[in-house]
This record gives structure tokens, C-alpha cells and sequence, in this order.
């Protein structure tokens, strides 16, 4: 028996480009719906911002407070609840713990009242209809969705500033903030300000024991420590949690995805909030199929065949029967070759099943329930669906799968964040749905146990059948095409494991090459299609 050989730390090149490497549990977060980037990420955004002001002794000084929202975020933020998210996180709420049944009512009393309390505490005169302020038409150099938040004290004077970017997951990168006279609050009162930088600013500087910046260079760490990718995955978690800790926290995502796929299907067939009078189809769906109402029983003989589907041309005798032929003058003649038959039951129990658990999911969501980013809260139905099902039906182990699935997905999602985007408004829906679809497609890939080439497969043909989706919701809210995309990438995942899981990972395109495409895709769409509302379904579909 060999020795187990330790693993060694590998350098990084910090001179050239940053590995892909993020903590699993920033790409998987428990968060509130209906938005990562417009309602996760401004929450994060504005929490962050009191903090500050706290943590600096400088809160007390704030008189009054100005929000601007730019890009995207102005575009479509209402009908993402951004506006909301902004004031709870500015109250000292986070998205993992608000309670969401109190949103509504507390956001109200703030307009009504027209005041707020900083983190919780401090009361100030906040007027919604002037002190936030929606900038449609401008956009921040840095990213589409900015927003700025600015304090000033009792004489209009300036306190503090800061501009944050929600690059998508719930992601929040930001600008130093300055306080009066130029000074950075997150250097004051600290005398090592690279330590600062390091932990705020540039997570991917962190060094972890097996860094990799794409899938080839993933791939490649896998083979040389004969280890699947959610090993190599696990491995770098321990550089931010106790192995103990991992378990917790993989099991706890799990059980809040599977929470919101109960929420979904258990609810009152109500409509969904925003004025589109589209109503809640997952309760139904799931009745449905409780009920036995979509067909019989699967053929259980295990025998393949193939069911010819050939149709040839009618013979002489195949003619209708004269008595049968009604003359052409009474009735055409396609009624009587064309026959209507009665609806037939379709039996395809997996393909119903991944649907409704994908549908219940964000059908939660755009009533601003909790949900998980995976990666995204608009494409938060596609990997929850796709793991619910095998837990359920397929799985043996599923403690142990849980946790397989979830670092095997979060792999790639680390090469799509860090090659490209999973930001509908910098590279459109591919960016949010199509990685899902990805993501589910290799976890699933992994815990059928497939190579890590066919891991790697199953990811590619995920993406490449995403290439150039939009992102273009009616109305700006996160329901149509956004509820259907999500079950529609649950059943492409399981088709593309299964191409993957019945090839011996050999492809012809790579998933670095669908990667670098889908950048140069995102980079060439026209803003209008990148959840701005301002063009596809958004503008040919009249929102009720």
C-alpha cells in the first residue's frame, strides 16, 4: 500500500492572472428573491455601507442619505425589488436572515413615515420620492449595475460616499469609501492595509492548495492528484472552513433548496406579485402528478428496441371507405383524412418532474421568498431541480451526493464567474441560465459517476446550447421567460450528462472554448437584451 502523499500548497502567478478559486458558499448563498444581482447584491451593497459608517463612529453624524441606482439596476429595478432591498439592507438587514414576510409592510412604513433607521438604530428623514433617485439613462463606467450611496450630516455636508457594482450571485464588488476629506473607512483605525485589501477587495489573491484558472488547468490538477473535481473543490474550502463546517454548510443550501421547491408546489395557486397576472403553475403541476393524472405506468421490461417512426404513403387500400367520404361540397376532405383524435397522456414522469421542481423554485423567488443563488436567483430553479430529482429517485447516498453535486457544480460555476460573467447584465441570460444549466449538467454527470472528462463534456454541451440566450423580462420582473427557462435548462442538463455519460468525454469543443465564446457573445449583445427590458419579449409582449 502506497503512502498518502500531503497535498502541496501550489503557488500563484500574482503577477499574471488570478485563479478561478472562490469559496463555494459565495457562489451558493442564501438569499431572498427575486434577483442576485438586483435585489441580493444591493442588500449586501447597502448593509455594507452602514457598517462602515458604524464600525467608523461616523453614523451617528448622518443626517440624511441619497441612494442613486444606474444601468440596469434603475432600468429594472422595480419590478426587481430593488428599491426594497436597498432600504432593508440600509436598516442593518442581510438576505440570508430578513424575514421576507415583513418586507412589504416595513418598506411601506418607510414611505409612508418618511423616515428610516441606519442599521436599525439611528432614525433619520428619508424621503423615498427625492432621496432615491433612478438614473434610466446613465451608466457607471465599471459595471451596468452601479449604485451609489451617499451621507451627508445636519449642514448638507458630505459624510460619505461609495459606489458598489453587483456583478451577479449576489456579488458586490465596490469602490474604496471615502469619507470626508478623501479618507478610505476601510483603512482608518487598521495599520495593515494590504491584509484589508486582500479580504475585502480581492478574494482571488487568496491562496488555496489547488488553484486552477480554467478547465484545462482543473482537469489537470484532478488527474495529477487522482481526485474528481468536488475533491479538489473540498480541498480548497478547508482554506476557509473546517471540514466540519463544509458538510454543515453544503447540507444547510440543500435543505433551503429543497425548502423553496416545498414552498413552491405546497402554495395557494395565487398570482405572482407585479401586475403580469401570472399565476403560481406549480401547485397544480405537482397535484397532478401526485395524482397519477399524467399517464400510466412506465414499460418495465428493461427490453430495448427501437419504435419505427416511418410513415409511408397511403396504398390503394388504404383509402377511406366510401360510405366514410363526405362530399368535398359538405365537408373538406382533410376532416376525413385528418381525423381529430382525443388528448393522449404523455408519459415522461422525469421530464414533469424536473419541470414543476424548477418551476416551484422561482416561482418562490419572484414572490421574494428564500431562495439559493445557484448561481444567480433568476436561474435559481435549474440546479435544485436537477438535484431533487436524484435525490429521489437515483440516489443511494444522499448525504454523500448532496455534497458531490454541489462542489462539483460550484467548479464551474468558478470558471464561468471568472472567465466570463453570470451576470444577465453585462452577457444576458446565458450568463445566469445557461451556467445553471451547465453547472446541474456536470453535477449530475458526477454523481452518475462519470470521469472528470465527461464532467467537463456534460458542462460544454450545458453552455453551447445556450450560446446567445437574452435576458429580456417583461416588465423587468423575474417571471416571463425567466419561470419556463429554468425548467426548460433542468431537462437540458439531464439530456447533455447523458450525451456525456454515454461518450467516453472525447468533444470536440472544450469548455474553455464555449467559455471564451460566450464572453465574446455577452460582449457583442446589444444592451437592449441584457436585462434592460428594452427589447426582445420585453417589447413585443404588453405587460398587463
Amino acid at each position: 500500500m502506497e503512502e498518502e502523499k500531503p497535498i502541496q500548497e501550489q503557488p500563484v502567478n500574482e503577477t499574471n492572472d488570478h485563479h478561478a478559486v472562490v469559496s463555494t458558499f459565495d457562489l451558493f448563498s442564501i438569499g431572498v428573491g427575486p434577483s442576485s444581482s438586483h435585489t441580493v447584491g444591493p442588500m449586501r451593497a447597502a448593509k455594507i455601507f452602514i457598517t462602515d459608517l458604524k464600525e467608523h463612529n461616523v453614523l451617528d453624524k448622518v443626517a440624511s442619505i441619497r441612494i442613486d441606482l444606474f444601468g440596469s439596476l434603475a432600468l429594472t429595478g422595480v419590478g426587481h425589488a430593488t428599491p426594497e432591498a436597498v432600504l432593508m439592507g440600509i436598516e442593518g438587514e442581510s438576505p440570508d436572515t430578513v424575514e421576507t414576510s415583513t418586507i412589504k409592510s416595513r418598506v411601506k412604513d418607510i414611505e409612508t413615515n418618511k423616515s428610516i433607521r441606519l442599521d436599525g438604530t439611528h432614525h433619520i428623514v428619508f424621503d423615498y420620492s427625492k432621496d432615491f433617485i433612478f438614473n434610466y439613462f446613465k451608466t457607471l463606467p465599471q459595471h451596468p449595475n452601479g449604485l451609489r450611496l451617499s451621507a451627508y450630516d445636519k449642514d448638507t455636508n458630505m459624510v460619505a460616499t461609495n459606489e458598489y457594482f453587483s456583478i451577479g450571485g449576489g456579488f458586490v464588488v465596490n469602490e474604496k469609501t471615502q469619507l470626508d476629506h478623501g479618507e478610505n473607512v476601510y483603512y482608518k483605525e487598521t495599520n495593515n492595509k494590504n491584509e484589508v485589501v486582500a479580504t475585502r477587495r480581492e478574494q482571488d489573491l487568496a491562496v488555496v492548495s489547488l488553484p486552477f484558472r480554467n478547465a484545462e488547468e482543473l482537469l489537470a490538477v484532478c488527474k495529477r492528484e487522482n481526485m474528481t473535481i468536488a475533491q479538489v473543490v473540498f480541498e480548497n474550502e478547508l482554506k476557509w472552513h473546517t471540514p466540519e463546517e463544509i458538510k454543515h454548510k453544503l447540507l444547510q443550501i440543500w435543505n433551503t433548496m429543497d425548502e423553496s421547491i416545498r414552498n413552491g408546489v405546497m402554495a395557494s395557486p395565487d398570482l405572482l406579485p407585479g401586475g403580469l397576472n401570472v399565476k403560481r403553475r406549480a401547485p397544480k403541476l405537482y397535484n397532478k402528478l401526485l395524482k397519477g393524472l399524467y399517464g400510466g405506468q412506465l414499460n418495465s421490461t428493461g427490453s430495448t428496441f427501437y419504435n419505427d417512426s416511418r410513415l409511408s404513403a397511403s396504398k390503394e387500400g388504404d383509402q377511406p371507405h366510401e360510405s366514410s367520404v363526405v362530399p368535398h361540397s359538405q365537408n373538406p376532405l382533410a376532416i376525413n383524412y385528418l381525423k381529430k383524435k382525443p388528448r393522449k397522456k404523455f408519459v415522461l414522469p422525469a421530464l414533469d418532474y424536473l419541470s414543476v421542481y424548477a418551476i416551484a423554485v422561482n416561482e418562490e423567488n419572484a414572490c421574494g421568498g428564500r431562495v439559493v443563488t445557484a448561481p444567480t436567483n433568476g436561474a435559481a430553479g435549474t440546479i435544485p431541480s436537477v438535484l431533487k430529482y436524484y435525490v429521489e429517485f437515483i440516489s443511494e447516498d444522499p448525504e454523500r451526493d448532496v455534497m458531490e453535486f454541489l462542489l462539483t457544480t460550484s467548479a464551474i460555476g468558478m470558471l464561468f464567474k471568472r472567465g466570463a460573467s453570470i451576470s444577465a447584465a453585462e452577457v444576458g441570460c446565458q450568463g445566469e441560465v445557461g451556467v445553471a444549466c451547465s453547472m446541474a449538467a456536470a453535477g449530475f454527470t458526477a454523481v452518475m459517476g462519470g470521469t472528470i472528462d465527461q464532467v467537463e463534456n456534460a458542462a460544454e454541451i450545458g453552455m453551447e446550447h445556450n450560446l446567445g440566450l437574452t435576458c429580456d423580462p417583461i416588465a423587468g420582473l423575474v417571471q416571463v421567460p425567466c419561470i419556463e427557462r429554468n425548467a426548460l435548462a433542468a431537462v437540458k442538463a439531464i439530456a447533455a450528462a447523458q450525451l456525456a455519460l454515454n461518450g467516453e468525454g472525447d468533444h470536440y469543443v472544450s469548455l474553455d472554448q464555449v467559455i471564451e465564446t460566450m464572453r465574446q457573445t455577452g460582449a457583442d449583445m446589444m444592451s437592449k437584451y441584457k436585462e434592460t427590458s428594452q427589447g426582445g419579449l420585453a417589447v413585443n409582449v404588453p405587460a398587463c
